[in-house]
């Protein structure tokens, strides 16, 4: 199904990011994956369901799991939940369930799939490619992420600090208009596809074209060194028109709870 394809891909990127830094970690259990980056910014201390729920009860139950985790580490966290796991009775009842475990919506986010990407419509700009490899790179694209996700730096360098992350499977890259830093894009090859993670463009430099011209690159890359076209992401608001445009459609819904 084409849920599981976007679901499997989004759960190895944190899964990557836990695994890479040295208070990480990455458990499976009765239904629930966890993969916590240990770190301030909750997004990335998470909780995944891992098959399919039937009912309200067993929903609580894995929510339960997770949250007994996390309140034993002392850890502020975040659960994803794809909706292709739920069936209709938990779906219908998951924003009381996780409230109920003190867990609130926090966004929805389209889960998006294109077999191949349609051309660009306009021409994009120019824009130089660079591999997240040194400190130049690796402090732009935290500095780009934390503005334009609205998050302190401090929680977004934590994240990203561990120079494995990018060694492990998470490649990141920065895209440079005449010789500025302007957009950033990461990708992770899991589940037949490749992720896009991670896109965004200094807001000064947005409506440009950088974030689409950054993604079209990175991708480019990626099928040359692995031979996978089949691309997912999960959408903001903002982007969704862009990607429709590229190709994508919308297989499954995302949504994320915090505490």
């Amino acid at each position: 199904m084409d849920f599981q394809t976007v679901e499997e891909n989004l759960r190895q990127s944190f899964r990557v990011l836990a695994s890479s830094r040295a208070p990480g970690e990455v458990r499976e259990t009765a239904g629930v994956t966890i993969a916590s980056s240990g770190v301030a910014f909750q997004m990335f201390n998470a909780a995944f369901l891992s098959s399919p729920v039937v009912g309200e009860r067993d929903l609580d139950s894995r929510i339960a799991t997770a949250k007994v985790h996390f309140a034993s580490r002392g850890l502020s966290w975040s659960y994803w939940v794809c909706e292709g796991w739920l069936d209709k009775a938990a779906r219908r009842r998951a924003h009381d369930a996780f409230r109920k475990r003190g867990l609130y919506i926090a966004t929805e986010l389209p889960g998006m799939l294109a077999e191949r990407l349609k051309s660009p419509v306009r021409e994009l700009p120019r824009l130089a490619l660079r591999p997240i490899e040194d400190e130049s790179t690796w402090r732009a694209f935290c500095e780009i992420g934390a503005l334009c996700f609205n998050v302190p730096l401090a929680w977004f360098q934590e994240v990203f600090e561990d120079p494995r992350v990018w060694k492990n499977g998470f490649t990141g890259y920065v895209g440079y208009a005449a010789g500025e830093p302007v957009s950033t894009a990461a990708t992770v090859i899991a589940a037949g596809a490749v992720g896009v993670y991670n896109v965004a463009t200094v807001p000064g430099h947005q409506g440009r074209g950088f974030g689409e011209a950054i993604m079209r690159q990175a991708l480019d890359l990626a099928r040359e060194q692995h031979g996978i076209e089949r691309t997912v992401l999960q959408s903001t608001p903002q982007g969704l028109r862009l990607y429709q445009r590229m190709g994508y459609t919308t297989v499954t819904s995302v949504s994320v709870y915090t505490s």
